[in-house]
């Protein structure tokens, strides 16, 4: 079963920044938006950005939510300046015409997310999905991978009866048996995977590539340059140490989270930790997924993914000696 304590324990059910003000920016504070898994979520336990943005006389304020879609509200709203979403969210806040710009990538790095199955279940394959209830969150990296999945079985997403629940939620309806699938990430995947009869319909690491995105407020990004670098930076180093300490950032996030080091090791094994810019491939993956959105008619209207790509202004040519 769902162990809900855990969930509670680790702050991820209780639908923190579902309803994000109007905020205007602090002079000197980076407002982070965090979820509590992650690089960011390592980087402030370690306080690295902090560290890296001492020296510019800049302090850190981190905010936390549940998932991406109430984070990137906040970002459009001022409310925070910067923070990291799975692929679908940022594509849900451009067709509605949010301020942010994409700040870097981390290609490859959300495959921890899948379709599951509940005990009992008599689907054994992707088109068995046909005229079930499936739950996601609307406009998560849920809501993308179960659309591509549906993809590569020949059906469309009018096939299934979508269910939209935020992650606490469908952790309820998954264990109460009121849906057929759930398609959800780490930490909630790794917990319900613990689950006596759960099965694995599909991972995202066999449908679809799953980057994940660092965000900035658009305005933010033009008017402090210097500190989204600056936390860029901090960023890279604290990705390249959980890499080669795979084992101590399981222990920290379990520790943060509440969640079980068992289910917090299957999460990290799954993570990919790089910091990245948004080139052409990753750009280019994130156009095919607004271009399907569009085509369902789940976004209004077509956006141009490039257009809200940071473009870091160029360092000044060295001078000349001659």
């Amino acid at each position: 079963m769902l162990h809900r304590r855990h969930l509670l324990a680790a702050g991820l059910a209780a639908g923190i920044g579902l309803a994000p003000r109007p905020g205007r920016a602090e002079p000197g504070v980076l407002r982070i938006g965090y979820q509590k898994n992650g690089i960011l979520a390592v980087a402030r336990e370690q306080a690295a950005i902090e560290a890296r943005l001492k020296p510019q006389g800049a302090s850190v304020r981190w905010v936390e939510f549940s998932f991406g879609p109430p984070l990137l509200e906040a970002l459009n709203l001022g409310a925070i300046d910067f923070g990291q979403t799975g692929d679908a969210p940022p594509i849900f806040a451009q067709a509605a015409g949010a301020n942010l710009v994409y700040a870097a990538a981390q290609p490859k790095g959300g495959s921890g997310a899948a379709i599951l199955l509940p005990k009992g279940s008599e689907i054994r394959t992707l088109a068995e999905l046909k005229g079930k209830r499936v739950a996601f969150a609307k406009g998560s990296s849920s809501h993308n991978l179960i659309v591509a999945a549906l993809e590569t079985a020949g059906l469309t997403y009018r096939d299934i009866t979508p269910v939209l629940l935020a992650p606490a939620d469908g952790a309820a309806a998954f264990a109460g048996g009121t849906i057929d699938a759930w398609t959800v990430w780490d930490p909630y995947f790794a917990i319900a995977e613990q689950g006596e009869g759960v099965r694995v319909l599909a991972q995202a690491a066999d449908i679809t590539p799953t980057n994940n995105f660092f965000l900035a407020n658009r305005t933010f990004a033009q008017a402090q340059p210097a500190l989204l670098d600056g936390a860029l930076g901090a960023l890279g180093e604290v990705a390249l140490w959980c890499e080669a300490n795979r084992g101590s950032v399981a222990a920290s996030l379990s520790r943060i989270t509440g969640v079980p080091l068992t289910a917090t090791r299957r999460t990290v094994d799954r993570i990919r930790y790089v910091i990245a810019p948004m080139d052409a491939a990753v750009t280019a993956e994130q156009q095919r997924i607004a271009d399907r959105f569009h085509a369902l008619g789940v976004i209004p209207r077509p956006v141009r993914v490039a257009d809200i790509v940071r473009r870091p202004a160029p360092r000044p040519a060295n001078p000349s000696n001659g």
